[in-house]
């Protein structure tokens, strides 16, 4: 999927514009990420999920797109706030800590070449998954409901046999953005 970095950034920025409880935290929160953090410049992946310069942002903005269609569709009930809060930032532990990134450029031009395989993990970050990453990070700046936390954490799905504990337990958010990140990264980043 190629796409146009000024654009994603601009529709992050409308996406930002739908959250209003907490609108003085996300923005102070979107502020802290640009100015400390790979954010806006983060790859998804190491190679199969968008592994490009803001690849991140592109995946997380196609995951609110689809989200807030699915939370139309399926259960208006849930607001716009949460959904566009844990689905911009359902992987945000992808970015790793303020100063020592996640991901980093990899240094063998040949598994760049042969493989594919842009970047790799930092091994210096101390381990922590994805989903409790992020949750860590954006708990520190913004107050999440337990049903956004639950999101957040369990959004991998079923799949990942450290979600099991969740199975049949999830929330309506939960669901939702399984399927939206599901989606976007199956198809919208694959076909389009």
């Amino acid at each position: 999927m190629s796409f146009d970095l000024e654009q994603v950034r601009t529709r992050y920025k409308e996406l930002l514009g739908l959250v209003d409880v907490r609108g003085a935290e996300i923005g102070n929160f979107s502020q802290f990420l640009k100015e400390n953090t790979d954010w806006l410049k983060a790859p998804a992946s190491t190679r199969f999920h968008l592994p490009v310069p803001g690849g991140l942002l592109a995946h997380s903005v196609n995951v609110a797109e689809t989200l807030l269609s699915l939370r139309a569709t399926l259960a208006p009930e849930l607001t716009e706030e949460s959904c566009v809060i844990v689905a911009l930032y359902h992987d945000l532990g992808k970015i790793g800590m303020p100063g020592d990134p996640y991901y980093l450029p990899n240094p063998s031009q040949w598994h760049v070449r042969n493989r594919g395989i842009n970047y790799i993990v930092n091994k210096d970050l101390v381990h922590l998954d994805v989903p409790t990453r992020s949750i860590f990070l954006l708990a520190q700046h913004v107050a999440l409901s337990d049903e956004e936390a639950q999101a957040i954490r369990y959004h991998d799905g079923q799949h990942v046999p450290e979600n099991q504990s969740v199975a049949h337990r999830e929330c309506k958010l939960t669901l939702l953005l399984q399927y939206a990140d599901n989606w976007s990264g199956e198809v919208l980043e694959k076909y389009n």
